[in-house]
């Protein structure tokens, strides 16, 4: 099998774009992936996977990204009669994208493949569409079956379920977990806020992230509440914005330029877990995910030089690295509290800012969790640059089955 390589990658800014399109921002980011990769065209893609969850609330469903690529294929831009395939997978959607271009490469399908993830949750003329896009992401078939397992769930936590107006119901699941995490295993708000404001204030340094201010943790902890324990600072924004990835074979590679070769990024391995309704005290799908992705890539949790992970809220960060074995179950508030976690320390999380500062434009969180390790791993970071990082990993998960996403990719990216 080849090695396959990420040889180009880009991420738009994140925010509230309410005059951008989907056609605008899929146009950015193939532009941008373009110039990064250093190639003059895609003249060599041979396959393109699209993400995203939420044009159909605008009516367009099916052939989103067929739609999205036509004006670049018209203008000679993008390559005529590439195969396009429309993935959706809740907040994983990028990063199944980016899968799928993966294997084609690997399979020897083509030499080069390209992954999108384009997303508009903001649509201030009417808040419907974002609810059912978010709606989207949890069982609509059989909604008594998650409500009787959150009941359950909140009378062992000590919160009852209680879903409310002003918030999606994810924060509420997130907040069940926290708060039952706190009980059994002495974790702290104060702990949680202390990852929120470590990623607020990361993101100062990143100019594509939606949110670019200092947060204290007394600020976030007195932010308006949310779902307790979380407040607003610990919750991913509504936002849009759009990132890709161009993947090569070694042997595409080789016969490129030395500029080319020397910014290429190894994909060391990438996996991916479904998520199932389990117990509280089971690990959940990333832990296995982790473990495969470690196999494959023969490397341990030590040594991984820094990570992306999906913090949708800042209680994500803590149990997402009990999951991914950066500390022991039960350990992730003490790991943030020691500092381990920020620029400098052992395992450095979310220096792009995270999902509750970077923003979460859903279609596209997990390509942009890649463009900000590729940037790491290129030296190429500027202020939250982590010196010598040489492995990182992006753990991605996406809707939601009980206290499990429905999806989890773990992807190890590595600089030969």
């Amino acid at each position: 099998m080849t090695d396959v390589y990420i040889v180009g990658s880009y991420s738009s800014a994140f925010g509230k774009f309410p005059d951008r399109s989907f056609k605008d921002l899929t146009r950015e980011v193939y532009l941008g992936v373009l110039a990064d990769a250093g190639v003059a065209n895609g003249n060599d893609i041979g396959m393109a996977w699209f993400g995203n969850c939420g044009m159909w609330t605008d009516g367009q469903g099916s052939i989103r990204g067929q739609v999205c690529l036509t004006p670049l294929v018209r203008e000679g831009l993008f390559p005529e009669r590439v195969p396009v395939i429309n993935v959706e997978g809740g907040c994983a959607t990028a990063s199944i994208a980016l899968h799928g271009a993966w294997k084609d490469v690997l399979s020897g399908q083509t030499d080069l493949s390209i992954a999108f993830g384009v997303e508009k949750t903001f649509n201030p003329a009417s808040r419907e569409k974002t609810k059912a896009l978010f709606d989207g992401g949890i069982d609509q078939y059989d909604p008594d079956e998650w409500m009787a397992y959150y009941a359950a769930a909140g009378e062992a936590s000590g919160k009852p379920f209680e879903p409310g107006p002003g918030r999606t119901i994810f924060m509420d699941t997130y907040a069940m977990q926290a708060a039952w995490h706190m009980k059994t295993f002495g974790t702290t708000e104060r702990q949680i806020a202390m990852a929120c404001a470590k990623n607020h204030n990361a993101s100062v340094h990143n100019p594509k992230a939606q949110y670019r201010f200092p947060l204290t943790v007394e600020e976030v902890l007195a932010d308006r509440p949310v779902s307790w324990p979380l407040t607003r600072s610990m919750c991913a924004p509504i936002g849009d914005g759009a990132a890709a990835a161009l993947v090569c074979s070694g042997e595409w590679l080789a016969r490129q330029p030395a500029a080319v070769r020397a910014r290429a990024v190894r994909i060391a391995a990438s996996t991916m877990t479904a998520g199932k309704y389990r117990r509280l005290d089971e690990p959940g799908l990333s832990q296995l995910a982790a473990q495969k992705a470690y196999k494959a890539a023969g490397v341990t949790p030590q040594d991984i030089d820094l990570a992306e992970v999906h913090d949708a809220t800042s209680f994500c960060e803590i149990y997402q690295s009990e999951m991914l074995g950066f500390c022991g179950i039960g350990e992730g508030g003490r790991l943030v509290e020691s500092g381990a976690t920020t620029l400098g320390g052992s395992i450095p999380i979310n220096l792009s800012g995270g999902l509750v500062s970077k923003g979460h434009p859903v279609g596209a969180t997990g390509l942009s969790m890649i463009d900000e390790l590729v940037l790491q791993l290129r030296g190429e970071a500027g202020p939250r640059q982590v010196s010598g990082a040489r492995i990182a990993l992006a753990e991605n998960g996406g809707g939601v089955m009980g206290f499990d996403e429905a999806a989890c990719s773990v992807m190890i990216l590595q600089k030969d």
